[in-house]
């Protein structure tokens, strides 16, 4: 581990810390089978819906998180989090560009804060995006090297 850097030490901390989100959202979806299909129609107008689709998310969700955590396959995992994690953003934009219930709500709903923190973890997960060759803590990174 010679090559151990600060950098490397929160690029891993990056990785459990977006791949437990993944894995404890999907885990969530997993144990409430409602949870999923109830979102779907809050925040994503009724798209995908289907108890048994939403179950499959679920468990994808929960995979990609540990494929992120463990630092595998990054060259797709990566994206995929990304992707996931930057749709979900756009599913509550109004909370994100009015997280304070300023200007966008009209009472239908109420703003929140609790999920502003969204627009970090998206950010995060491009930053492991940009810096996935200096992720020396990985398990691609572990194996390529032999």
């Amino acid at each position: 581990m010679r090559h151990l850097t600060v950098k490397s030490a929160l690029l891993l901390a990056l990785r459990a810390s977006t791949g437990l989100l993944l894995v404890i959202w999907g885990s969530m979806k997993l144990m409430n089978p409602a949870a999923g299909p109830h979102l779907s129609e809050r925040y994503y107008g009724g798209l995908l819906s289907d108890a048994s689709i939403q179950t499959g998310l679920a468990v994808a969700e929960v995979g990609l998180g540990v494929l992120v955590i463990l630092g595998a396959l990054r060259f797709i995992v990566y994206p995929l989090q990304a992707l996931a994690l930057g749709c979900g953003a756009i599913a509550i934009w109004r909370h994100l560009a009015d997280p304070l219930g300023l200007y966008l709500w009209t009472g239908e709903a109420e703003p929140t804060l609790l999920f502003f923190p969204s627009t970090t973890v998206f950010v995060a997960s491009l930053i492991m995006l940009a810096f996935r060759r200096e992720d020396r803590l990985s398990l691609d990174r572990l194996l390529h090297q032999g």
